[in-house]
């Protein structure tokens, strides 16, 4: 029996997320609410449009022949791990007709209990690239940024790397919440440790879904945090360059 995904919207020609022109898939569903979220319509299961892995795979190949040589399919969220076993149907359909597969996550639902990791395992094994989205550093501001703790986000990059995984890291530069020096040292650090990780991008935080906030009636936190300048953003990016 196929597994139906639950997904909020699609994105036909995304640019942005991962190589090449993407077909970027939304799923609903995340159990982290970070204050600056542009996607708050993706946390809960409700108004969402349930879809067979070869119904959205039909979608996606309508595509194909602007994808050339780098494109494919993105599953970003919401949070996709949340929906690992209609992601491997998925995934693992796309590979058999030579699609290129990546995953935009942050993460949070992993852990190393034997049936987590049989699965991931699995969906790893039809992943080409793993878009990976570390909010901060400081277990203290990453609960407060995102109520949840970072332990075993932390812990799926360092298995990311043990699985020799293809990992291109997200950081979203905050001014005041994830600026700090000593905040983008310790990523710095961290990420030295990790020999998957093939690029940083820093990511300007915006405002562009307060809107959705509002819409939603929930209080937006961060309406008098500034966007950083874009010499803010390029002198992160220096600091954080890899080698």
């Amino acid at each position: 029996m196929s597994n139906l995904g639950y997904i909020h919207s699609i994105e036909s020609f995304g640019a942005s997320d991962g190589p090449g022109i993407r077909f970027v898939v939304f799923l609903k569903g995340c159990r982290l609410r970070c204050k600056y979220c542009h996607n708050p319509d993706t946390w809960g299961n409700d108004s969402k449009t349930e879809i067979s892995a070869d119904e959205l795979l039909k979608k996606a190949l309508r595509y194909k022949d602007y994808w050339k040589d780098k494109g494919g399919i993105t599953v970003s969220g919401g949070e996709p791990l949340l929906q690992m076993d209609f992601l491997i149907e998925l995934f693992k359909k796309a590979k058999e007709n030579g699609v290129n597969t990546c995953i935009d996550t942050a993460g949070e639902p992993f852990n190393e209990s034997a049936e987590f990791l049989e699965k991931f395992d699995e969906l790893m094994s039809y992943t080409d690239l793993v878009l990976f989205d570390i909010k901060q550093m400081n277990p203290i501001k990453h609960k407060e940024l995102t109520g949840a703790d970072n332990g075993n986000i932390l812990q799926m990059a360092k298995y990311l790397e043990k699985i020799k995984k293809r990992v291109w890291l997200r950081y979203v530069l905050v001014p005041t919440l994830t600026d700090s020096q000593e905040d983008l040292t310790a990523l710095k650090d961290f990420v030295s440790t990790l020999s998957n990780v093939e690029r940083i991008d820093v990511l300007p935080y915006h405002t562009l879904g307060m809107f959705k906030w509002e819409e939603l009636g929930i209080d937006y936190l961060l309406k008098d945090v500034p966007t950083p300048t874009p010499e803010q953003v390029k002198k992160v990016k220096e600091f954080l360059k890899m080698n």
